[in-house]
């Protein structure tokens, strides 16, 4: 898949602007009728599926700072804005790398407040946040703590489902070779138990890391 070259940076800061100054506003009647929210980068070309067949580029130099300093923002906002209720509550930055579009800030009260305790792999060896990678935002990104998480792809075992659920053979045995191939590459492997007592797996891929930041 080929590469697609990002232009007119000076839009796509606009473009931010305005994404900041939407989030920022924590909808406080929404967090408490469904317990989380989230302020997820929706800003064109990472905010989108690719109809080109083309690979977006990360967001690199200014506009990743850009975006980086209004994650801070809307995190510093939605903390704000909580401080003044009586709420116990979850916030966080999360803040991937290398997939760094993916980033986002993430909130949860009441019952929702251990929904966003698993989200991520914990590896038994950890990794120091290097805060002077971030330029002119490391003063900012000193004021939190960060701990390190993996970032992975998953597949489930039961996505490969039973030959009656394709349209016909051919279709059912390209998803098992494919399942095939993945399963050659490095991955970890969870064992689950759903209520039923049925045993299921899921295989999890490394794509880089994330960092949850918070005050």
């Amino acid at each position: 898949m080929r590469s697609k070259k990002i232009r007119g940076h000076r839009r796509r800061w606009k473009d931010i602007d305005e994404w900041v100054l939407a989030h920022k506003a924590l909808d406080m009647d929404y967090l408490r009728d469904y317990e989380r929210d989230y302020a997820k980068i929706r800003v064109y070309p990472w905010s989108g599926i690719s109809v080109t067949n083309s690979c977006i580029p990360e967001p690199k130099g200014e506009t990743r700072r850009r975006i980086l300093q209004g994650l801070i923002d809307i995190y510093w906002e939605w903390k704000r804005i909580l401080d003044n209720t009586n709420e116990i509550y979850f916030l966080k930055i999360w803040l991937f790398e290398p997939r760094f579009s993916q980033s986002q800030v993430v909130c949860a009260i009441g019952e929702s407040l251990e929904y966003y305790k698993d989200t991520f792999y914990k590896p038994n060896q950890g990794k120091p946040f290097r805060p002077e990678r971030y330029g002119r935002l490391t003063s900012k990104m000193n004021e939190f703590q960060w701990d390190y998480r993996l970032d992975e792809d998953h597949i489930y075992s039961s996505e490969l489902g039973e030959p009656e659920d394709y349209g016909c053979q051919d279709d059912y045995d390209e998803m098992k070779r494919w399942l095939q191939q993945m399963l050659r590459k490095p991955h970890r492997t969870t064992i689950l138990n759903d209520v039923a007592g049925e045993t299921n797996e899921f295989y999890s891929f490394r794509k880089g890391k994330v960092w949850l930041g918070q005050i």
